[in-house]
Order: C-alpha cells, then sequence, then structure tokens
C-alpha cells in the first residue's frame, strides 16, 4: 500500500513533522508539506452563474497525488482546537474540487483510502484535539467515507515530542498497522 502525508505545520522539522515520520513505513510513503506550495484560499463561488473561476495554484497536483495513494494522514499541529490554518485552507478548496472537471469522482475516490490523522498540541491535546478530530471525522462523513484512525500528542517546544514515549509508542503501532 502507497501512502501519502499532508503535512500542515509552518515548522520544518516540528514535532508534527516528527511524530508523522515515526508513524509511517519509509517505503511507498510521499510526503507533501503544504509550506512549501501554493493554496489559495477558497473563493465561495458555488451559487454563482458561472461556478468556481480556475485558480491557478497547487492544489490540484496535490489532490492528484493525494488521489494516487491507498492511505492518506493529515499531519497537523493543534492550533486553537483546531488544524493549521494551511490545512485548513488545502481542506476548504475541497468544496471546489467535488465541483470541477476531472473530479467528478472524488467522493467515490476518498470512500476507498485509508484515512488517519496525527495531530500534537502543547496544552492537553487529547482533550483539546477532540473537536480538530471531529472535524475530521464529519468532513470524511461527507465524503461517505470514514477516519480510520488518529494520534493526539503533546508537544509544545522544538523537539519536545521526541520526550513523549506515549506518543511514540502510539506512532510505532500506527507504523505496523500502515506497514501490513
Amino acid at each position: 500500500m502507497s501512502t501519502i502525508v499532508i503535512h500542515g505545520s509552518t515548522r520544518e522539522n516540528g514535532n508534527t513533522e516528527y511524530l508523522a515520520k515515526q508513524a509511517v513505513p519509509e517505503k511507498n510513503t510521499t510526503h507533501i508539506y503544504l509550506r512549501n506550495h501554493q493554496i489559495e484560499v477558497i473563493k465561495d463561488e458555488r451559487h454563482s452563474e458561472n461556478g468556481f473561476k480556475k485558480i491557478d495554484d497547487d492544489h490540484h497536483a496535490i489532490i492528484d497525488q493525494m488521489l494516487a495513494h491507498d492511505v492518506i494522514i493529515f499531519a497537523t499541529p493543534v492550533y486553537w482546537y483546531s488544524m493549521s490554518g494551511l490545512m485548513k485552507n488545502f481542506v476548504d478548496r475541497f468544496s471546489q474540487v467535488v465541483r470541477e472537471p476531472g473530479y467528478e469522482t472524488f467522493k467515490e475516490d476518498l470512500q476507498q483510502k485509508e484515512v488517519y490523522v496525527i495531530a500534537v498540541g502543547g496544552d492537553n491535546p487529547k482533550i483539546k484535539g477532540m473537536p480538530l478530530i471531529q472535524q475530521f471525522q464529519y468532513i470524511l462523513q461527507f465524503f461517505g467515507s470514514s477516519l480510520n484512525g488518529y494520534l493526539l500528542a503533546k508537544a509544545g517546544k522544538p523537539g519536545e515530542i521526541k520526550n513523549n514515549s506515549t506518543a511514540l509508542a502510539e506512532a510505532h503501532l500506527l507504523k505496523k498497522t500502515l506497514s501490513s
């Protein structure tokens, strides 16, 4: 199985990125760092006569890569009880993708994927990160899919995740699941 990790952190080599790399097999895994791509915010044109206007950015290229994999992992820091702004912009554009030529089967394609979330926050993330997990559950539910699992871990300062033995053990378990 092939895996893609969509990284939503603005910090290079941050806690979320580190944990995600511990949780996925090295082989057959693609890492996409949203911070290195241009993703425009959505302009809600669902109800306009001409629909959404084409946006010249990297969103479609990332969507195409995402759909080419069997497993999708959204890796994001917990920001204000939710996903990062980079990740939110990326996900918000799903509303546009489902209405665009060439993506008529986007919903059905997502139903065939295993989807996981890896999120790291500093202040009680196992509770305060639950709105983020629920948000992904509802997003996937909209597409007729479901969240296969998630990993919420605590780390605030850069590098702190390396000392979180519980999170690293959970990452190891996820890696075993994804490797089988």
